[in-house]
């Protein structure tokens, strides 16, 4: 007769072999095209970019296929020479006017992604930029962590302030496509944005434009936004920028002698 021990070294031997057959089965059924779309990890707040070769989209650290599940978008998956120009923007700093004048110059569509303090203070440019042919997307009303925020209610009241704002200013409705500020998500703001009826826009090209008091020189600019240039692509350039200001009309032409195009980011949202 079996001791107790053996009785319980036997069930332990009989489970190994059961785990093991269900990986083994997990694993032949996610193998191959049937493996699934590569998830955002529960730490992944911060949107990221790989280059891996000049003139390729870049990878981003949740794919394509993920994000289409929240209605969520970097880029557009293309061979076409197009490119959809984006400005985020928090505040004004004398820089937007020489911008608006660049893109109507160049006939270039951009989408500007503003925050509550800018449209409270700068209405008459955002009239400008609607006058203009461009799109206003919204950037939150007070540029928090979007991904610290965990309750439905807290998540709306930060896109609907500025909703009101913009209808006030504009009279009509703020197109529905939303800019994670600083690009800091998680999969449950996601899906919060997804039921409010939006679309979530992050990038595939930007650089380090933001600091007033480090702006990069033209080359610095140059070098990151003439090699990384894909089709499909998706950028992002902060209008507070004075190097953006200054070489804005370079930049455009270079990009057309290259023989891309501008399209409307609502082309590929909606």
């Amino acid at each position: 007769m079996k001791s107790f021990w053996q009785e319980i070294q036997g069930k332990r031997v009989v489970l190994a072999a059961l785990a093991a057959a269900l990986l083994v089965c997990l694993w032949a059924t996610f193998s191959g095209a049937e493996r699934p779309a590569l998830l955002a990890s529960a730490e992944i707040t911060n949107w990221g970019l790989s280059f891996q070769e000049e003139g390729a989209p870049p990878i981003g650290n949740a794919d394509e296929a993920y994000l289409a599940q929240f209605n969520a978008l970097y880029r557009e998956d293309t061979q076409e020479k197009v490119l959809y120009l984006t400005f985020d923007a928090g505040y004004e700093n004398g820089c937007t006017a020489s911008i608006l004048d660049t893109l109507q110059k160049h006939q270039v569509p951009a989408t500007f992604f503003l925050v509550g303090n800018y449209l409270e203070t700068c209405p008459d440019l955002v009239c400008r930029m609607v006058e203009e042919g461009h799109t206003v997307g919204n950037h939150t009303y007070s540029h928090p962590d979007m991904s610290a925020i965990s309750t439905e209610e807290a998540f709306k009241q930060e896109l609907e302030k500025n909703e009101a704002l913009y209808k006030e200013i504009t009279g009509e409705n703020m197109v529905k496509l939303y800019r994670p500020p600083q690009g800091k998500f998680c999969e449950e703001n996601l899906r919060m944005a997804q039921e409010l009826g939006y679309r979530t826009v992050f990038w595939s090209l930007a650089y380090v434009d933001w600091y007033q008091d480090d702006q990069p020189t033209k080359e610095e600019a140059f070098s990151k936004l003439i090699p990384r240039l894909h089709p499909g692509a998706v950028v992002l350039l902060h209008s507070t920028s004075t190097t953006n200001a200054a070489i804005l009309d370079e930049l455009l032409t270079q990009w057309e002698d290259m023989g891309y195009t501008f399209g409307r980011l609502e082309d590929i949202a909606f």
